[in-house]
């Protein structure tokens, strides 16, 4: 299936968030989403989802507006995964996967439900937490739990709004290695917001950089992380190295930095 965003446009009160955003995302793609805090990164991506309304814009999948489906077929399109966990979640490990399946229930759970739950939490190296309670899980764990409940869903596209946050660094790469794999095996989408740009650069076919609520830069990640690039959107000086064919950023300093330096020096 293939995601249009086109013409995306929403405010916060007079206050303009997504300025007239397009992008695509094709079939077995991953698109990351960067930019500084406050860019617009997961308001994007809750219009997506549905859980905020668009001014004007569209959002299809393949021939369907979204805006024009009902909630159950658009969890069978779309499978969400926010920023933050639940601080109120009075469900085992097992039960919140199982939720993923609910659009597909029409009267009771199949076994294939339960199974497919079971394996989703194999696979994420989660099975020890089946009948732990998920309030009583760390914060990466809950992300990771939400993450498989997501997968449990077999969505066409899945919407990541930071899914590697609170994760530590081997977990980080398990996940987005999962989600890659996922991608390429069943002919997914996958468009998630990120803070690391390089880990953006491993897992991404695409990268669009948002620069107050408009895309400053799309494309693969070769074209778009530059040196250029990096400095107007986050306002860093960068040097950018390749490994296994992929650009890799060395933040140097923030520019406001130094400048001041340079002022100061001046000064004296």
């Amino acid at each position: 299936m293939k995601l249009d965003i086109q013409g995306i446009r929403f405010n916060y009160g007079s206050v303009p968030i997504l300025k007239d955003v397009s992008l695509g995302i094709g079939k077995g793609e991953i698109l990351s989403l960067a930019g500084p805090n406050g860019s617009g990164k997961t308001t994007l991506l809750r219009c997506i989802n549905r859980i905020l309304k668009p001014h004007t814009g569209t959002v299809m999948v393949d021939d369907n507006d979204l805006s024009q489906v009902g909630l159950k077929e658009l969890a069978h399109f779309l499978g969400y995964v926010p920023q933050s966990a639940p601080t109120s979640f009075p469900l085992t490990v097992f039960d919140t996967v199982l939720l993923g399946r609910k659009p597909h229930v029409h009267w009771k759970l199949s076994e294939r439900d339960k199974d497919l739950a079971f394996q989703v939490l194999e696979r994420m190296d989660l099975e020890c937490y089946a009948l732990r309670l998920f309030n009583e899980l760390s914060g990466g764990e809950k992300q990771k739990v939400l993450i498989a409940r997501a997968i449990c869903q077999e969505p066409q596209i899945l919407v990541l709004d930071e899914p590697t946050s609170n994760l530590d660094l081997k977990h980080q790469l398990e996940v987005l290695s999962l989600i890659s794999n996922l991608v390429k095996e069943q002919g997914l989408s996958a468009v998630m917001a990120v803070h690391d740009l390089n880990l953006a650069s491993r897992y991404s076919n695409k990268i669009a950089m948002l620069k107050k609520g408009q895309i400053y830069a799309a494309g693969e990640p070769d074209e778009v992380l530059n040196t250029d690039s990096i400095r107007e959107v986050y306002g860093v000086e960068t040097e950018i190295g390749y490994s296994r064919g992929r650009p890799f950023i060395i933040p140097i300093a923030p520019i406001s930095t130094r400048s001041e330096s340079r002022e100061l020096a001046e000064v004296r």
